[in-house]
């Protein structure tokens, strides 16, 4: 009898190969990080940043801002997730689509289209006549326009996590309650709300927490008004370089990583001690008929959706049109000068392009090589060391981005051993930093198609003598190719507009867009800063609409905005 060849389906290279990756992403340089924390503080006590007035200042400001953005994304997130999971209102995959885009919007970029938007010298409301005369304070410089623009921009956040709930909740209870008589509202407070209380939780905690590492909004709202977050403090101790630089900037991102690490206490505490699970049938379709109320829900949906998304929007492309900030758009100003520079004459923004095509590029690309080997693990390997794993996976994408920039330059500042030479400064330490935070971006669409793969397909090729590699490129890669695509798409989308990572990390020469838009509006170019803006918006709107296109050959739960 003719034995089949060894194809064991977990060849004895993958394992350790795929762990050693994930350590040197992970575990190494958050690990170098706490190195230098606690090093500096056992040479020489706790470091002199810790009891400056301008930390505690900087640090009441984060959670502050970080409290304050919170209840702003709840309240928009719950009020969109009860109408688009529970209500009969129409349009709901578009309002839901339209609603994360503030999401994928770049916040250095929902920052600047607000102030286009508002305040005395705006091209919008010069235009429209309503602009408030000339010497009002721009009122987005301060804690409360920080706050505001946080909401927005991570109301998403609670939107997902609130959708997910709700989508679970049994509709027989809430059948059997209306059928005894209980009022709409009654059916909301004493049956919805409590069981979507986990969702709630969740959705309030990871808003809180990027609230905390967001760079972006606080950069463009803050600096100008002199109000300092740990995100931007941490960016002005690493312009100002010193000899006590790296010990400071350990001991700040430690500070930010320890409120993130107590959000997700107060989370874990509040879901602690009580049982969520129920019992029935969950489903998507609607429960409450809004009758006579419909129309002014959706208008009134519609309507904020028009606040925080199109008139900021409009702004910046009316910003982009004239030739300085505060010269309002008619016949005789409209130009597209400064797209002219952006694209053809301005060498700084020519060579950002290139960077993130490149950097967003090989970052997809990478990973989903990394994603395919790790999600077969996961399935196929089971016990302590995955569990483990995914951890590894987690921690860098759930951490501020700030602190994940610090940990790289903590590890690459010196020469690499053997090799002679330092990555910090390059291009390449910005694309190793990408690897590690959007791995879990990655993982989540190729992980979810694995588990959906009949595993007798892959067991047949297997007995029939097929190796690993044979496998991959016949039983897998045919199937997975949808949410491969999906993986590449969302990695490209994230990694081309990023700025809290590369903010620490560019030198001359590795410029990405996220920066050169927050350095053309930090020199006054607003002009410039909006057309690049409004490039890189669309640029978003056609990823995300290449993603909707691929939407039915995806698995469920791949793009966030279609439950």
């Amino acid at each position: 009898m003719r034995r089949l060849p060894n194809a064991n389906s977990q060849p004895g290279w993958l394992f350790p190969t795929v762990f050693l990756v994930i350590l040197l992403l992970s575990a190494v340089p958050l690990g170098r990080l706490a190195y230098a924390g606690l090093a500096a503080t056992f040479r020489s006590g706790l470091p002199p940043v810790l009891f400056e007035t301008g930390t505690w200042r900087a640090f009441a400001n984060t959670l502050s801002t970080s409290v304050l953005g919170m209840f702003v994304s709840v309240a928009l997130g719950v009020a969109f997730a009860l109408a688009t999971s529970l209500t009969d209102i129409r349009r709901k995959r578009l309002l839901g689509f339209a609603f994360m885009l503030p999401m994928m919007v770049p916040p250095q970029i929902t920052a600047l289209a607000w102030v286009e938007m508002s305040g005395p010298a705006s091209p919008l409301l010069k235009t429209l006549g309503i602009a408030p005369p000339l010497g009002t304070p721009q009122p987005l410089y301060s804690i409360g326009g920080i706050a505001l623009l946080l909401g927005v921009q991570h109301a998403p956040l609670v939107f997902l996590a609130m959708q997910a709930g709700l989508s679970a909740i049994p509709r027989d209870g809430i059948e059997a309650a209306r059928l005894s008589g209980a009022a709409p509202r009654r059916v909301l407070r004493d049956i919805v709300l409590p069981l979507a209380l986990p969702g709630l939780i969740a959705g309030a905690s990871i808003a809180f927490v990027s609230g905390v590492g967001n760079f972006g909004i606080p950069a463009i709202l803050g600096i100008p008004a002199s109000i300092l977050t740990l995100p931007t403090l941490v960016y002005s101790r690493l312009a100002s370089f010193g000899s006590q630089t790296f010990a400071d900037l350990a001991a700040l991102s430690l500070l930010m990583a320890v409120i993130c690490a107590a959000g997700l206490a107060v989370q874990q505490r509040a879901l602690s001690g009580r049982d969520y699970r129920t019992i029935g049938l969950s489903g998507t379709s609607p429960v409450f008929s809004l009758g006579p109320w419909r129309a002014p829900v959706e208008v009134a949906l519609w309507l904020v959706l028009f606040l925080i998304l199109a008139a900021p929007f409009a702004a910046l492309v009316a910003s982009s049109l004239v030739p300085a900030y505060g010269v309002p758009l008619n016949a005789e100003t409209v130009s597209l000068r400064a797209y002219g520079e952006i694209l053809f004459r301005q060498s700084v923004t020519v060579t950002a392009f290139g960077n993130s095509a490149f950097l967003a590029t090989a970052a997809a690309l990478g990973l989903l090589v990394l994603s395919f080997a790790t999600a077969y693990l996961l399935l196929h390997r089971k016990g302590p060391a995955m569990a483990f794993l995914l951890v590894l996976i987690e921690i860098p994408y759930a951490l501020p981005g700030i602190v994940l920039a610090v940990a790289f330059i903590l590890l690459f500042a010196a020469p690499l051993p053997v090799l002679g030479f330092s990555l910090y400064g390059t291009i390449w330490i910005i694309l190793i930093a990408y690897l590690s935070s959007f791995f879990a971006v990655s993982l989540k669409p190729v992980l979810s198609a694995f588990r959906q793969i009949d595993p007798a397909l892959e067991e047949a090729a297997r007995l029939s003598g097929a190796g690993l590699a044979r496998r991959m490129r016949d039983v897998l890669l045919p199937i997975m190719a949808p949410a491969a695509g999906a993986s590449v798409v969302l990695v490209f989308l994230i990694a081309c507009n990023e700025l809290t990572v590369s903010a620490l990390l560019w030198s001359a020469g590795t410029q990405t867009l996220g920066v050169a838009i927050f350095n053309l509006d930090d020199s006054g170019s607003s002009d410039l800063a909006s057309a690049l803006s409004v490039l890189v918006v669309a640029m978003i709107v056609a990823l995300m609409a290449l993603l909707e296109v691929l939407a039915r050959y995806l698995p469920d739960g791949v793009l966030p905005w279609r439950r």
